[in-house]
């Protein structure tokens, strides 16, 4: 049986002024990013506070330097190049970023374009066969250094599972008749090609459900005469969120998932959206969670993520309010940007731990404060987790709760001396399915109340802390959350197994 080697913690840091010269791109989504070879990475379109926009910025790797080439090139209506858009594809073969596709407006695009980088020249392709319909919201990726492999999509009125093979010289379209089970149709999802297989992840399904769930295609290469044919993988390890929206970025051996969002469930109804590194290790052959720093760029989707080396450069993205232009690092802990992050570097979520955890980092300015820095450092090993005295002071007590105390006052505590452990008992004794939307923001609470609360009782503040009557194995992974919308829907289970803990062995008030 293989050992799957040890994932490098890698170090999330935002990116600094100095890191580049020229003209950044402005904050977008729905943009594309793509790598010409070693030495550039090309953006190209999106959309920002509903503008859909047109514009190409370059970033010249080795000179550390963005900038937007002069375009020449006609179209079909005497454009320079593609009009404005967002959601279209763009996959790079040598030289050539080929254009398909994407929304304008209210109006799916089906135009087809390439760009020559070598002479920053646009051209509008007339291309043959199947030709693919107007669609937003597919996904594509290169088969070697000729065709390009697209799947599925939403043309405005459905939801798409085509696939559609186009070679780059004959510049001919090929519908992949593909026989056996098949995929639900989608959108907003990832198509990356390792080795002889397309992997495609997630996206938005018929019906509008978001999906989490993982299939290869065969039967790309010619040379292996395949008949093509779709399986679903289900693989170990600690598999990604459902999510749309998200990238997924080859590096080395590993393929490397960020972002994306999801339905809020229980709630929410409002989306979700996602900050976590999740790759599929393609040694192993199995989902695992990347060890990074605290310090994580804020949730989003319809980002870009480029590989440059051994660095990922995340850019742009929304996140259901906001359009983000910011751009941020993600580099393995000896990279020189790590540095940055001063000789003391934030705890890191190793592998294992199935959270995004906030780094609030605090400075005790006085005797008192470093008793209580101390405590919170106890608690922090204990936990395993990284603990502000901000947080902790965010939490108030029972009475202060307006909506704890009011959801205890309705439960029947004639058995309880008090409406608190009457409410205690009534989720101790539910089950997740159990628990109605207005509990959650009280319960989770409620849950981060218990673990301070008592284990500050067990401190000694004049002196060393003392045992503070948590198992060491335990790790409480929503002590971090700031507020119930935070919560996945399937974190719901968890979270109410870990609260029935607290209770058995931490005594009430």
């Amino acid at each position: 049986m293989e050992t799957r080697s040890q994932l490098k913690t890698h170090y999330w840091v935002r990116a600094s002024p100095s890191d580049f010269g020229g003209t950044l791109p402005q904050p977008r989504s729905g943009h594309t990013a793509v790598n010409i070879g070693k030495s550039k990475i090309v953006v190209f379109g999106g959309l920002v506070d509903r503008k859909f926009l047109s514009d190409l910025f370059v970033y010249d790797i080795e000179n550390k330097l963005w900038f937007q080439p002069e375009c020449t090139g006609t179209g079909s209506d005497g454009q320079v190049g593609p009009r404005p858009r967002a959601f279209h594809i763009a996959v790079a073969i040598d030289c050539h970023m080929f254009i398909f596709g994407g929304r304008s407006g209210g109006k799916r695009l089906g135009d087809f374009w390439v760009l020559d980088t070598d002479i920053w020249q646009w051209s509008e392709l007339t291309s043959f066969g199947d030709l693919p319909s107007p669609r937003d919201f597919a996904a594509a990726s290169a088969i070697g250094n000729r065709k390009i492999v697209m799947y599925g999509g939403w043309d405005g009125k459905k939801w798409l599972s085509d696939v559609y093979v186009l070679d780059t010289i004959s510049l001919e379209w090929m519908e992949l008749s593909v026989s056996g089970v098949l995929p639900p149709p989608r959108c907003g999802h990832t198509a990356t090609m390792v080795e002889k297989r397309l992997l495609v992840y997630g996206g938005r399904g018929g019906g509008g459900p978001i999906m989490g769930d993982l299939w290869a295609l065969k039967g790309l290469i010619e040379d292996e005469n395949e008949s093509p044919g779709w399986t679903q993988l289900k693989l170990p390890g600690q598999a990604p969120a459902a999510s749309c929206g998200h990238t997924v970025t080859s590096g080395g051996p590993n393929l490397l998932l960020f972002g994306g969002h999801a339905t809020g469930g229980w709630l929410s109804r409002y989306d979700v959206y996602h900050n976590d590194c999740v790759v599929l290790d393609r040694v192993s052959v199995q989902w695992r969670r990347l060890p990074t720093n605290n310090d994580r760029p804020a949730a989003r989707a319809y980002h870009s993520m480029t590989c440059i080396g051994s660095r990922y450069l995340l850019f742009g993205g929304f996140d259901g309010k906001s359009t983000y232009g910011d751009f941020w690092w993600l580099v393995p802990e000896e990279d020189p940007i790590a540095k940055r992050l001063t000789t003391s570097l934030p705890t890191v979520i190793p592998e294992n731990k199935n959270a995004s955890i906030a780094n609030d980092s605090f400075i005790s300015q006085d005797k008192e404060g470093q008793t209580e820095g101390s405590i919170f450092s106890e608690l922090h090993r204990k936990l395993e987790v990284s603990v502000s005295l901000n947080h902790h002071k965010l939490i108030m007590d029972e009475l202060e709760d307006r909506e704890f105390a009011e959801l205890a006052s309705q439960v029947n505590g004639e058995k309880f001396p008090s409406n608190v452990q009457a409410l205690r008992h009534h989720w101790k004794m539910s089950s997740p399915e159990s628990i109605q939307l207005k509990e959650l923001s009280p319960l989770l609470r409620d849950y981060q109340r218990l673990i301070i609360r008592h284990h500050l009782n067990k401190v000694d503040l004049k002196s060393q802390p003392v045992e503070s009557g948590f198992p060491e194995r335990e790790t409480f992974r929503y002590y971090h959350i700031r507020n119930a919308m935070q919560l996945r829907i399937d974190d719901i289970p968890s979270l109410l197994a870990e609260y029935k803990e607290l209770l058995s062995y931490v005594k009430e008030n």
